[in-house]
């Protein structure tokens, strides 16, 4: 008899837009599902679309005070509510009461995050955590309902980089990123990418459900490795622009002498090091101010037992 990793159904799922309210399709999706939410729903299964960040999808900026994808961890979810704190941080603590507390019996089991990036990602599934065996199979699933379109798998853990996500306070957090498009632009093809990656996750989640056993299985995933910031003068001013044959070449691989900057002299920088990475988030346009070029990955296999619902 195969071992299997007997799992509780799924109840509660929740479909975060706007968590930075000038990434728009997640804003556009979710503002539909709202209206109309046949697509989402699937029998026995609470599904809720919600606009994380409204005032902010309001002026289509990306925040208002702070980056509300980075203040869910303990010190800010247990401030003291006043109109002193930064709009993002009592949004927060408002989301964490609607859909957890983090770390509680109670959150909902699954959050997922819409967000879009200008970088060439194309279909981005993020994972926070490695030994998951129910996430690695739905990442699983969705990547073989999507194919031949690509979708890569990135994987955030990280002993010293730590995010605090919106999504975090779910028992199963799944960030969804999907580029490129530019800030403050709907794409009709990024809004059909996106649009299929929610319905082949909420598919897998009701064939689950539903007493479906998923074998063993196993995906490749792109582990950050570091965050690599852009060349700097004296004065902190970016020195140097990503150079052409990096720019758009997210998830390909790149080599110690390859080149990763250009200066306004003609110089250009190579990535350096002893190993070849793998490149995501290339010029995000977000990221500027987190003084972040690109991240740097490496590719692991991550393997996941077979998985069942305990009601079957």
């Amino acid at each position: 008899m195969t071992y299997h990793v007997v799992e509780d159904p799924i109840k509660k799922v929740a479909i975060f837009g706007g968590t930075h309210g000038n990434e728009l399709t997640g804003v556009f999706l979710v503002k539909h599902w709202l209206e109309n939410g046949a697509e989402i729903q699937r029998t026995g299964l609470e599904v809720k679309p919600f606009i994380t960040n409204p005032r902010a999808v309001k002026k289509c900026t990306r925040y208002i005070d702070c980056d509300l994808n980075r203040v869910f961890d303990p010190g800010n979810l247990g401030k003291r509510m006043s109109e002193d704190l930064p709009y993002e941080v009592r949004r927060a603590q408002e989301i964490n009461h609607l859909f957890g507390p983090k770390d509680s019996e109670d959150s909902y089991d699954i959050i997922f995050d819409l967000h879009n990036t200008t970088s060439n990602m194309g279909c981005t599934l993020i994972l926070e955590d490695s030994r998951n065996d129910f996430l690695i199979q739905m990442f699983h699933y969705i990547k073989t309902s999507l194919a031949p379109l690509p979708c890569y798998i990135y994987l955030i853990e990280h002993p010293s980089l730590k995010y605090a996500t919106t999504r975090s306070i779910a028992k199963y957090p799944v960030g969804i990123e999907v580029g490129p498009q530019p800030q403050g632009v709907l794409r009709a093809d990024i809004l059909d990418q996106m649009r299929k990656m929610i319905k082949y996750a909420l598919d897998f989640i009701h064939n689950f459900n539903e007493g479906k056993e998923f074998p063993p299985c196993a995906i490749e995933v792109y582990k950050i490795m570091e965050k690599v910031d852009y060349p700097r003068n004296e004065n902190g001013e970016i020195a140097a622009i990503i150079h052409p044959n990096l720019q758009d070449q997210d998830w390909k691989p790149l080599r110690p002498e390859d080149p990763v900057f250009l200066t306004l002299d003609g110089e250009t920088i190579p990535l350096g090091g002893d190993c070849t990475v793998y490149p995501t988030f290339v010029n995000e346009a977000a990221y500027y101010e987190k003084k972040e070029a690109f991240a740097k990955t490496t590719i692991l296999t991550l393997k996941a037992k077979s998985i069942r619902s305990s009601l079957h």
